[in-house]
């Protein structure tokens, strides 16, 4: 099938696809005589495998991990779980940060007037605030 086809049946887009050929987490398919790419089943269910791993916010670098353990038929699901258990706990890092960003928004529009004043505690905060260190959430 062309890369149109395995994009439309993957849900994954024909940039994305290219850019995971470019990076290595899909194997260059097939060439027929034209040159364009073959792609076949296997493919499109490396792609959505990639896709779903995707949706759950694992980096590139941890779904190469996952896809190798997924390849792997000797490897423990123990390992498996521990990549899951660890992400998770990125993930709730992640919720905590958001969460007190949140708090601090909400709280400086709270003290925030809103009418035709021009003096604000949310502009007052963003220009004394000191910067933050986590990059991680810009």
């Amino acid at each position: 099938m062309n890369i149109g086809l395995a994009s439309t049946r993957s849900g994954v887009s024909q940039r994305m696809i290219r850019h995971y050929e470019r990076i290595g987490l899909v194997p260059p398919p097939a060439r027929r005589d034209s040159g364009y790419r073959d792609y076949d089943e296997r493919d499109v269910h490396r792609l959505r495998f990639i896709a779903n791993a995707r949706d759950l916010g694992f980096s590139v670098a941890e779904i190469a991990t996952l896809l190798g353990l997924w390849e792997d038929r000797e490897r423990a699901s123990a390992e498996v779980k521990h990549l899951a258990l660890e992400h998770i706990e990125a993930l709730d890092e992640k919720i905590a940060k958001l969460q007190a960003m949140r708090a601090t928004l909400n709280e400086l529009a709270e003290r925030c007037h809103g009418d035709e004043r021009p003096d604000c505690p949310i502009l007052s905060e963003l220009a004394n605030a000191a910067p933050s260190t986590d990059a991680e959430l810009r």
